[in-house]
């Protein structure tokens, strides 16, 4: 390890410079070796950015990635100087405990689907993010989640991740234990469902989904821009045994050919390039259009259909939506949720924001 200063984005926010630091080589190395050394193939990673190419240059995405695994190493290999790290094993057996005392997981496609025809809600926790450095550091995660619960989001999504978003496992326990406190408690009245919770991090290994499940997670996002097939298809399936269905993400159309071939069955659209930082709201478009023409059943108002069987996918939008009119275009083309961050984080009134938004569409054609 160096300690050379930590590099930054384009926006000018860096990494904490109280964590060690990781020279270029390093990094491209750790990548390296996560895509397979020298046997990668074309087949397996093609879709990666700069795959084949000895010349290219880390985007920050890969970087946060690449800085993540090594992290994880000097974890696991005791070399960060923090408490014994327990193995796969002993975290499932936590989270076996857990979900005996805090009740299962709850599976993201079926709680996606029992929203229909509302869009369902996605809302999330987010202190800072590389490009737009600190958004709302002074929340505190578990009081802003039974916001968004009692406002209507069916999901609450909660970055984990420490150096650039500001997150931790621990406001991931915290949110799940509020919102589920705040279900059972004599005010809901039971009329609500917790919501599911994401824990959105760059998650590379099993040890990362174990440990979610050991925090009451229920589900996990896999980035497909980063992940081989193979390595995508080996943490779906491990996730899935253990009783957590993943979502997906995707941005450019060749990363949905990988996520359906690797059994993604919840794929969320990025419209924000996480390489470049570029923003396109039409990309959870163009991925439903090319679903409607590969035959793929996902549209959201099919979930109501008494016959026959539920849509084989569900199309989530992430990022760069703040209004009802952003819910409502991609509640046209079948989208069944919508993850929005930023614009609730920022909100002087999460929850009046949230009841703006019009997740029914009854709501919103009554506010046209």
């Amino acid at each position: 390890l160096t300690m050379a200063p930590q590099n930054t984005s384009s926006s000018g926010s860096s990494a904490p410079s109280s964590r060690p630091s990781y020279t270029d080589e390093q990094l491209h190395n750790a990548l390296l070796n996560f895509y397979g050394g020298s046997s990668a193939t074309a087949e397996t990673c093609g879709h990666i950015f700069g795959f084949g190419n000895p010349n290219h240059e880390m985007s920050m995405l890969q970087r946060i990635t690449a800085t993540t695994m090594l992290d994880y190493e000097s974890k696991l290999n005791g070399q960060d100087n923090t408490d014994a790290v327990p193995s796969i094993a002993t975290l499932l057996e936590q989270a076996s405990s857990f979900h005996k005392a805090h009740g299962p997981i709850l599976p993201l496609q079926s709680i996606i689907q029992s929203k229909s025809p509302c869009m369902t809600l996605a809302a999330e926790f987010k202190r800072a993010s590389p490009s737009k450095g600190d958004i709302a550091s002074h929340l505190h995660a578990g009081e802003q989640a039974c916001v968004y619960f009692g406002a209507g989001a069916s999901v609450i999504s909660v970055l984990t991740e420490e150096r650039w978003f500001k997150g931790s496992l621990g406001d991931l326990r915290e949110v799940r234990l509020a919102t589920t406190e705040l279900a059972n408690n004599n005010n809901n009245n039971n009329q609500q469902q917790r919501p599911a919770i994401l824990r959105k991090d760059f998650i590379t290994t099993k040890y990362q989904i174990a440990e979610a499940a050991a925090s009451g997670a229920d589900t996990v996002l896999l980035i497909v821009a980063t992940t081989p097939f193979n390595v995508l298809q080996e943490l779906i399936n491990f996730a899935r045994s253990i009783g957590i269905e993943p979502l997906v993400e995707v941005h450019a159309l060749v990363e949905l050919d990988v996520a359906i071939s690797a059994g993604a069955k919840v794929i969320g659209v990025n419209n924000r390039n996480l390489h470049t930082f570029q923003m396109d709201l039409v990309q959870t478009e163009k991925v439903a259009e090319e679903l409607t023409k590969r035959g793929l059943t996902f549209h959201h108002d099919d979930c109501l259909k008494e016959d026959g069987d539920k849509p084989q996918l569900s199309v989530c939008a992430l990022s760069g939506m703040s209004s009802a009119h952003d819910v409502d275009r991609y509640r046209n083309v079948g989208v069944g949720m919508c993850l929005i961050g930023e614009s609730l984080m920022r909100a002087t009134d999460a929850g009046v924001a949230i009841k703006g938004l019009c997740l029914d569409p009854k709501d919103y054609a009554a506010s046209q």
